[in-house]
């Protein structure tokens, strides 16, 4: 359980966030589906590629559960070469396809509890909890909290998980997050948002704390320049 002070202090690192980096459309997709098709995407890739993805997929005509699962295997593996690992990504994108057509649709899926959503998208090939989130977030429009890399370097960096006492692990921050913002869901989707934002722009492996604006109140960032300037 969350103190009140670790709460209060998680969504005053949002508020900091959210007054420098813009959410609004931060997942630019046409439909549900190209949502879900575009978390498979950007699995360990950088967004520009999985968008270039995304955009031959959609030249194609293949944004669809149906017309995917008419596709031979070799034809979607070649249109995803931009984002690598294309084989994987291919299986992937059928078996999501599958799923949806499997389960009556779309619109049947967005019936489901997010509890029953969850769990049967953990089932699906190559969907972990990271991606599974993100297409209850986006797609479905759900209130839960993505807790990948870029939240838990700058969670851990800032000093929040040791002072809330929390692993630097997905379910637990997950977890956390989810219950201080409730059901909150436009908070979540533009927590996640411009988390990834920062983490793209300064909290990079390499953090970029002498131009942080986070600095002050990040224990990495006051650990920085708290350094002696070079050549003293």
């Amino acid at each position: 359980m969350i103190e009140p002070a670790g709460a209060a202090e998680l969504r005053g690192l949002y508020a900091a966030l959210a007054q420098r980096y813009d959410s609004t459309g931060w997942w630019p997709a046409r439909t549900r589906f190209e949502m879900m098709a575009g978390a498979i995407l950007t699995q360990r890739t950088r967004w520009e590629r999985a968008a270039a993805a995304a955009r031959r997929l959609r030249r194609a005509g293949l944004l669809s559960p149906a017309r995917l699962q008419q596709t031979s295997m070799t034809g979607l593996a070649a249109l995803l070469r931009p984002c690598g690992d294309h084989r994987t990504r291919a299986r992937r994108l059928l078996a999501l396809a599958r799923f949806v057509t499997e389960h009556g649709g779309l619109n049947s899926l967005a019936r489901w509890s997010t509890a029953a959503l969850r769990d049967a998208l953990l089932e699906v090939a190559g969907i972990g909890p990271e991606t599974a989130d993100a297409i209850l977030l986006y797609a479905f429009r759900r209130p839960v909290f993505v807790a990948d890399a870029y939240a838990l370097r700058l969670f851990g960096r800032s000093g929040w998980l040791g002072r809330v006492r929390l692993p630097s692990r997905y379910a637990p921050v997950h977890r956390a997050v989810n219950r201080i913002f409730g059901d909150d869901h436009r908070a979540l989707a533009a927590l996640h948002a411009v988390l990834v934002e920062h983490g793209k722009a300064l909290c990079r492996s390499r953090p970029g704390c002498a131009d942080c604006f986070l600095a002050d109140r990040c224990r990495t960032g006051r650990r920085f320049n708290r350094r002696p300037a070079p050549g003293r």
